[in-house]
């Protein structure tokens, strides 16, 4: 069993964050969300990974490398242009070899990926689809199948009144490699609008799987922030909750006004005096100056909070400094290396940093 991980978007929901970190690179709990999904395959017996990359590919390469430090293989191919889901796969056809998965890489879930190769065994077909129940359809992609699970149609959006289903495509397929053979090659091919709709006129049988498993959609900064508060609180199953958790877990002992869940990487420094938490992810490196106040926040490596600065429900990228005094609001984004000078107010949802790319 292989598996394609689709990495090739530039993460433009989540800029500033991504001008410096291609979004597959991200920190989820201080990890790179891409390294927690790889997790998730090996766990699974999956071994083969496939990663069509197109945006800042150099540093997802340099992370994981070939994979052999992780036990796998991983083939990166290079998109030059952006190819849709199905060119990205059909682009990567000649490193295919059977059955495979494909994930998107901006999706957290808990599904199981065995019992989910167990019930494309049982149901057959050309394919599998994840699907998830959600309270409002009219911003996803709806699925509609019989009871047997196999999909007659795709409704894209639909209103919440006349939406056929609350189930909607979750991100994570399984496919026989015959699927490759319906996708034209060299030009951009949407799987959702022209894949999946000439499987089904084919009559080849593409099923559902649908589960009540966690699911998020990590695209934006504000389901950024709370898959993080889903991890800290358990609801998605990652880490002991409850508690101090990471290796920096000791620097926040004697601290007076501190509130849990609290996770903290190591070679975090935190005064005494500060006030941190609840729902609080400090990066590698971080420092928190006297009376300074960090609530419902990820700070990701070598940030620096100062005297009396406050930062609450934003996100803070690599290597930035707020100043003493200082207050993030809530809504706020802010890129790498940015300085935020003391004594500033940002205002709600502010979005502080680089407007291009930078390199790091």
């Amino acid at each position: 069993m292989q598996a394609i991980v689709l990495v090739g978007g530039e993460g433009t929901r989540l800029r500033p964050l991504t001008y410096g970190t291609p979004k597959p690179m991200v920190p989820i709990m201080g990890v790179p969300f891409l390294a927690r999904t790889m997790e998730r395959l090996s766990e699974a017996g999956i071994r083969d990974v496939i990663l069509p990359a197109g945006y800042m590919p150099e540093a997802i390469r340099q992370y994981f490398g070939d994979g052999s430090q992780l036990g796998m293989k991983i083939t990166y191919v290079i998109e030059e242009t952006p190819l849709g889901t199905a060119g990205a796969l059909k682009n990567v056809e000649q490193h295919i070899t059977g059955p495979f998965f494909v994930l998107n890489g901006d999706i957290l879930t808990s599904l199981d990926l065995r019992a989910m190769v167990a019930e494309h065994e049982r149901k057959g077909g050309i394919g599998l689809l994840h699907l998830i129940r959600v309270e409002d359809p009219s911003a996803f992609g709806c699925v509609v199948h019989d009871e047997s699970g196999r999909i007659s149609a795709f409704v894209e959006k639909p209103p919440r009144e006349t939406a056929p289903t609350n189930e909607i495509n979750a991100g994570t397929y399984l496919f026989k490699r015959e699927i490759l053979d319906m996708i034209p090659a060299g030009r951009n091919v949407s799987i959702e609008r022209e894949t999946f709709p000439e499987v089904i006129a084919s009559g080849k049988g593409l099923y559902a799987y649908t589960t009540d498993d966690y699911w998020i959609d990590l695209g934006r900064p504000e389901q950024y922030l709370s898959a993080h508060v889903d991890i800290l609180t358990g609801r998605m199953p990652m880490l002991e909750t409850g508690r101090v958790s990471g290796d920096g877990a000791k620097a926040l002992e004697g601290i007076a006004d501190l509130n849990l869940p609290i996770h903290a990487d190591a070679g975090v420094t935190v005064d005494p005096t500060a006030v941190i938490g609840p729902n609080v992810v400090l990066g590698t490196g971080v420092t928190i100056g006297p009376r300074a106040t960090v609530r419902n926040s990820v700070l990701w490596d070598g940030v620096r909070i100062e005297e009396e600065a406050s930062v609450e429900g934003s996100i803070i990228a690599s290597d930035v400094v707020v100043g003493a005094g200082a207050k993030v609001p809530v809504g706020g984004v802010i890129g790498h290396d940015a300085v935020i000078e003391p004594g500033t107010v940002l205002g709600p949802d502010a979005r502080i940093g680089a407007t291009q790319p930078i390199q790091r």
